[in-house]
């Protein structure tokens, strides 16, 4: 089948968590969600974390913050949860309001609470291949979908379209790690890179992050590639209920039929993110315990 189903993926990974969480001894995982401000889609993606760590079987809560918070009573609440023995995993949903330093505040998170693995100690941990850091969800999900697709990473040449510390830097770290799935030849490209549809056309595999609707276009790739896709975007559309749909960054019904493999959107690469913050908080659940 062409099109990786994210969906299908991550239930096999929910499936494996909970039978895993179940059989533990003593309170479950939890996790803790901040979250700033009011924003609509910041308040869907914590509802949609929690109701998959209530499935799993772990505890979760959310703390509500103002978007006029400061930086010291922000602070101040990150340091509560650190310092909660009862809490093992802790989230600040991105985006932050404008004001906010998100690099800051990510790194104001304990590494061992840092299920989101944004810190600067996860990253580094990442870049030194210690296994004993945790991996930013959406990379993490991105192996996983291709090794759920059965794609070849080992030699193949990955392009990278995005440079962000949530998605395109370690997703290109993990790529070049020196095991089965990694050892790829990276490419990373970005806003200011000269010919790119010349290097796009190189890939065997692309990651698309760029945040730009429907950017890559068939004339821009070759026959046979592995995308995937990790764009969402709003596009007005006055035939839809909410007068808009979801697209990537990637011209889906254009590239199609030249891929090998490719993820929809939605349903690819966001369900695997939420396993994946499962799938570390469970790890930071065991690491705490010992």
């Amino acid at each position: 089948m062409k099109t990786i189903d994210g969906n299908h993926i991550s239930r096999a990974i929910i499936k494996d968590l909970k039978k895993q969480v179940a059989e533990l001894q003593g309170p479950p995982p939890a996790i803790t969600f901040i979250r700033v401000g009011e924003n609509p889609a910041s308040i869907a993606y914590v509802n949609r974390k929690q109701k998959v760590a209530t499935e799993i079987g772990m505890l979760s809560n959310v703390v509500s913050l103002p978007a006029t918070v400061s930086r010291d009573e922000l602070f101040k609440k990150i340091d509560e949860l650190n310092n909660d023995k009862k809490v093992h995993g802790i989230l600040i949903q991105a985006p932050l309001p404008p004001h906010r330093v998100e690099r800051e505040i990510f790194n104001r998170v304990s590494p061992l609470k840092d299920v989101d693995g944004f810190s600067a100690a996860n990253l580094g941990k990442l870049c030194q291949e210690d296994e004993s850091g945790f991996v930013a969800c959406t990379p993490a999900g991105i192996i996983e979908l291709l090794k759920g697709a059965n794609v070849k990473i080992e030699g193949s040449h990955v392009v990278v379209l995005g440079r962000s510390l949530i998605v395109g830097k370690p997703a290109a770290l993990l790529m070049m790690k020196r095991c089965i799935e990694g050892n790829a030849t990276v490419t990373v490209c970005h806003s200011k890179t000269n010919n790119l549809p010349s290097i796009l056309k190189q890939a065997d595999i692309i990651i698309a992050a760029i945040g730009q609707a429907e950017f890559v276009k068939a004339n821009m790739i070759k026959q046979g590639v592995v995308i995937i896709d990790v764009g969402i975007n709003r596009v007005n559309d006055p035939t839809k209920k909410l007068g808009y749909r979801l697209v990537g960054d990637v011209d889906f019904k254009d590239v199609y039929e030249l891929t090998s493999k490719i993820t929809p959107v939605p349903g690819g690469v966001g369900p695997m993110t939420v396993a994946m913050l499962m799938r570390n908080t469970l790890k930071a659940y065991h690491q705490q315990q010992k």
